[in-house]
């Protein structure tokens, strides 16, 4: 059975990828004010790549390759350029879902989901943990 060929080139998808980022960047959200208006407050979001493909890129009226296609190009890829572009795009998204989770405190779960990242220096020292004995004047040790 042959692959369906899709619509989009390595190239497009990266620069399309570009324009996504850059939307992530500048996102901003209202916010009301004590005065009753709405200010708008800078907020930028964590690119996935899930998000990208199925709805970013449709919404923007552009095609798009399904999930299976993209991770078909990362891991079974026989066109080297293919495989550089998606590991270029998946990196760009890591690198600002890290910035953001590293400087502006959102996402933990994504982090630790999606990053890799945890919190495993606060178990390690949770396990170090002893309990200290006591031994009182009647002899008798205690914890």
């Amino acid at each position: 059975m042959a692959t369906p060929k899709t619509e989009l080139t390595y190239n497009e998808l990266e620069i399309l990828a570009w324009d996504y980022i850059q939307e992530c960047i500048n996102n901003q959200k209202q916010h009301p004010t004590a005065s009753g208006r709405i200010a708008l407050i800078n907020e930028r979001k964590i690119p996935t790549i899930f998000y990208f493909l199925k709805i970013w890129l449709p919404m923007k009226g552009k095609p798009t390759i399904s999930r299976t296609t993209y991770y078909n190009w990362l891991n079974k890829s026989d066109d080297i350029n293919k495989l550089d572009s998606i590991e270029r795009i998946g990196g760009l998204f890591e690198a600002l879902a890290i910035d953001i989770v590293a400087n502006e405190g959102r996402g933990i779960f994504y982090a630790k989901n999606k990053l890799g990242m945890t919190d495993k220096a606060q178990i390690e020292n949770i396990e170090k943990f002893k309990p200290i004995e006591i031994t009182f004047n009647d002899g008798i040790k205690r914890n």
